[in-house]
């Protein structure tokens, strides 16, 4: 779904104020946000609150927005109405666009996540495919292999709790120790 269709139908429409609009967008995007965290990672979340740590409230969005439209020496309540109308209505279109730096980054982190997995996995089939044993191989391969991520998770879950969750180095050193002492010990097991 676009945001401008919306904001042209909306400045059309005339059933609602533009401070309700804008009120009612910056709450949907800071819940949206909220629940995106949590379904991240504890890597993903503590990096997340590192980048910001909660939404931004109503007034600050209308602050940073008149800052951004009208300069630094602009007052919000000094605006004409035309004027506080479209600050509201950038409030309202900023709610649906991400920023694009962060994008980017989440996008890179993605992708060096997923090769991690690949590569893993890769040297999984390895090892059963060399193996003499291969179905023997293979049941230790899926235990460790889980005991890792579950590691890791556990891991990355305490360290949030120690470290707070807005230490990202914290909780992906947390999730790296985790992961590797799951994996270590499934493996001795075997």
């Amino acid at each position: 779904m676009q945001v401008r269709p919306l904001v042209q139908n909306f400045q059309t429409s005339g059933y609602t104020a533009w401070a309700q609009a804008a009120n009612e967008a910056n709450a949907i995007r800071n819940t949206v946000m909220d629940t995106l965290r949590g379904r991240s990672t504890p890597v993903g979340h503590a990096l997340a609150q590192s980048i910001k740590s909660q939404g931004r409230t109503l007034n600050e969005m209308v602050a940073r927005k008149t800052v951004q439209l009208f300069g630094p020496g602009a007052t919000f309540t000094t605006l004409s109405q035309a004027r506080q109308n479209r600050v509201y209505s950038e409030i309202v279109r900023s709610a649906g666009r991400s920023n694009p730096t962060i994008t980017a980054r989440m996008r890179t982190w993605s992708r060096a996540g997923r090769g991690l997995i690949v590569l893993s996995i890769g040297l999984s089939v390895y090892n059963i495919a060399t193996s003499d044993q291969p179905g023997q191989t293979a049941v230790r391969e899926v235990a460790v292999t889980g005991a890792g991520i579950g590691g890791g998770i556990a891991g990355g879950a305490l360290a949030g709790l120690a470290c707070g969750p807005g230490a990202p180095v914290c909780v992906t050193v947390g999730a790296f120790v985790g992961g590797a002492l799951a994996a270590f010990g499934v493996d001795m097991v075997f």
